[in-house]
């Protein structure tokens, strides 16, 4: 499939109320007790709003600017871990539709024409990566992580399901 900006914006516009179907009131023991190398949805969430605000729009605005530097401020992967502290995952939720919302708002205004796309920046870790590239990688970002909460919610059955674990691809 090649990238096409609505067919983008389908899968972007639906993930918050996606994770908040999967998420919102459920107890703490499904959402929480992840750590720095394996987040629990709580840290997920938190990580899609840090996203929201450092990486997708403004690299893509640093792309579309074509100044001077077009390489991208490196991204800080954990930044979830201090911004998330003292929140519920209500708030977070909130927080990652609202951002969210915003972020589509901006994508959606700047009526992107196929030049536009091609137009390149510098990531620092992969080198030149085109808007394209960039917009395609936030959708498989946010489907990534909704594959991620689910294995991490599977994996507190992992020993409850007994001899079913084999036919469980999600606890391989």
């Amino acid at each position: 499939m090649n990238f096409e900006i609505d067919k983008a914006i389908e899968v972007l516009e639906r993930t918050p109320r996606v994770v908040r179907a999967m998420l919102d009131r459920l107890s703490d023991e499904w959402t929480s007790g992840g750590t720095e190398t394996d987040w629990a949805p709580f840290d997920i969430v938190g990580h899609l709003i840090h996203g929201e605000s450092t990486d997708w729009i403004p690299r893509a605005k640093i792309i579309l600017d074509q100044g001077g530097n077009v390489t991208f401020v490196p991204f800080d992967r954990l930044a979830q871990f201090d911004h998330s502290k003292g929140k519920t995952l209500a708030v977070l939720l909130d927080e990652f539709d609202e951002a969210r919302r915003e972020s589509l708002k901006t994508l959606r205004s700047w009526n992107l024409t196929d030049g536009q796309l091609k137009l390149k920046g510098m990531h620092p870790e992969l080198g030149e990566v085109n808007l394209s590239q960039l917009l395609s990688t936030w959708v498989v970002h946010d489907l990534t992580h909704i594959r991620q909460i689910s294995t991490f919610m599977a994996n507190k059955y992992s020993e409850a399901v007994g001899p079913w674990t084999e036919y469980l691809s999600i606890l391989a």
